[in-house]
């Protein structure tokens, strides 16, 4: 599993360690390890629909925080509950540029149990940095 609760850095909060090989594949795991925070049975959503993502920031953590918080913005602003289907983050002279394609279905309280209300990704604690298989982010989720 690319992704880990950590239950003694966050008592009220969720907080959670997501590992990738490359910057995609961690920003994929901390989505996944958000979405799982939201609902409870994330493997029922549907792939249905699709939405289309594009983020600039000059930090690349700054760049997960912005994505992470967008989902959670998706989900209470549209009701949409989504995934990553693919991502493509690139460097350049300007910064950083996310552009990332979304799938999922609109929130169904009867077939989607609702996990804990995710309100924002917060700063305390947040991190993203290189580890020895790739990267490393640890994020607290306010709830």
């Amino acid at each position: 599993m690319p992704y880990r609760y950590l239950d003694e850095i966050a008592t009220a909060d969720v907080a959670f360690e997501a590992t990738g090989g490359n910057l995609e594949e961690v920003f994929t795991a901390a989505a996944e390890a958000t979405l799982n925070v939201m609902v409870d049975e994330p493997e029922r959503i549907e792939r249905v629909m699709r939405v289309a993502v594009k983020l600039e920031n000059t930090d690349r953590d700054m760049l997960l925080y912005d994505f992470l918080n967008e989902l959670v913005y998706l989900k209470d602003a549209r009701k949409l509950l989504l995934r990553v289907e693919n991502m493509e983050i690139k460097e350049g002279a300007e910064g950083l540029s996310l552009v990332a394609e979304l799938s999922g279905e609109e929130l169904d309280p009867a077939k989607h149990p609702l996990g804990a209300d995710v309100k924002a990704v917060t700063l305390h604690m947040f991190s993203l940095e290189r580890a020895d298989s790739g990267w490393k982010a640890t994020a607290v989720l306010d709830i």
